[in-house]
């Protein structure tokens, strides 16, 4: 994957299938991505989005978690861009 930022729908996923997703994502990012955006809605609950300000906040290739105004997406921040 070579694209800047990489965008993923979570909703209708479990925390498990995001998981999957999110770590497959993490995994195939190239040098060319710098973000990867993981919309996970917000009118139907918090907990995509709280699973994943817990489990990648701390990830050795996220630099830090940015929510969108809205509160319906999160993008995690691989590198700054310059």
């Amino acid at each position: 994957m070579t694209k800047a930022i990489i965008t993923a729908d979570l909703h209708g996923k479990t925390a498990y299938q995001a998981k999957v997703t999110v770590d497959a994502l993490l995994r195939r990012t190239g040098a060319g991505t710098y973000r990867i955006r993981l919309i996970h809605g917000s009118h139907g609950g918090t907990a995509l989005r709280d699973f994943i300000q817990a489990e990648y906040s701390r990830h050795p290739k996220v630099k830090r978690l940015l929510l969108s105004p809205d509160g319906g997406a999160t993008e995690l921040v691989l590198r700054e861009y310059v």
